[in-house]
């Protein structure tokens, strides 16, 4: 998916920008000259998983594009109302935000502590909530085609998406009801307020979480791609969608996905909330010569 310069001059606050498919859409906006803000908490490098605020504003910068990291735990109101004004003291509004910071736990009932039941939906639900609502009201004065862009699954309520899960299905539903909610209340604004989620697991430090390894898995620039994609339509019409990254792509006419593979060639894992099985999924052609190979699957709430 080349770049087309359409975000050139606009200021994007990405939270949890820091790595993984935060760091990968700030890159890829980065590419059209885009202002980007890096609100994230990590400023020290870990042990176990590389780069912090600073190495990904460098990295942004490399890429084309202006950068602010800051210094935020969106679970802290103080520390989110810093960086939108800092955001819009240095490059004078918001025009998209990106709400990718997540915390992720999938333990059972029996397995979660309350300290980890919190922390996820502090900040998958009320984080998102929280710097939504600080961010609004310079998205309300953008005249810059302005979004709001949630890293969330689809709202589908059947039993086998909470069994084993219940704390984090709740918080990253949490998410997605705020795009359901918001897309409606903020329609006659222009914003257009959507969410994406990726088809299979994205070789990120997350799935680690799972055990599995990152063999079964797309790198994040799917996810990158299908947010430049989203963050490029008109937010006067495109609004209330829950879209899948490969079926954006493939709308968007793109016809190569093995490129994205974390090793070309492996089996790929489904992502939690997605309806379709390993089999059904390895089907399903990753390199085709003309076409656009299938159809969105875009939900629209």
């Amino acid at each position: 998916m080349q770049n087309t310069g359409e975000l050139a001059g606009r200021t994007i606050f990405i939270t949890g920008a820091s790595r993984g498919i935060g760091k990968a859409i700030a890159i890829k906006c980065a590419r059209d000259g885009a202002n980007v803000v890096i609100a994230a908490k990590t400023t020290e490098p870990h042990p176990k998983l590389p780069g912090t605020i600073y190495t990904a504003a460098q990295e942004v910068e490399a890429a084309g594009g202006k950068c602010l990291p800051c210094i935020v735990d969106i679970r802290f109101e103080d520390q989110v109302q810093s960086a939108v004004e800092q955001a819009v003291q240095k490059f004078g509004g918001i025009d998209i935000l990106v709400n990718n910071a997540s915390a992720i736990s999938p333990t059972g009932t029996l397995h979660t502590p309350m300290k980890t039941y919190d922390l996820m939906n502090n900040i998958n639900a009320r984080g998102t909530f929280m710097v939504s609502q600080k961010c609004l009201p310079y998205l309300k004065k953008s005249k810059k085609n302005p979004h709001i862009l949630n890293n969330c699954p689809p709202l589908v309520m059947e039993p086998r998406w909470f069994k084993g899960n219940v704390a984090y299905t709740m918080a990253k539903y949490g998410m997605s009801m705020c795009v359901l909610g918001m897309a409606e209340e903020f329609r006659d604004d222009g914003i257009g307020v959507n969410a994406l989620w990726p088809r299979t697991t994205i070789g990120t430090a997350a799935i680690d979480v799972t055990g599995r390894g990152r063999g079964g898995s797309r790198t994040t620039d799917i996810m990158a791609d299908a947010a430049y994609v989203m963050l490029t339509r008109d937010g006067r019409s495109y609004t209330g969608n829950i879209a899948i990254d490969e079926d954006v792509l493939r709308e968007a006419g793109v016809r190569d996905f093995e490129k994205y593979s974390c090793v070309p060639g492996h089996d790929l894992y489904p992502d939690l909330f997605v309806d379709e099985t390993m089999e059904e999924l390895n089907k399903r052609p990753r390199v085709t010569s003309r076409g656009t190979a299938g159809t969105s699957k875009t939900s629209k709430l």
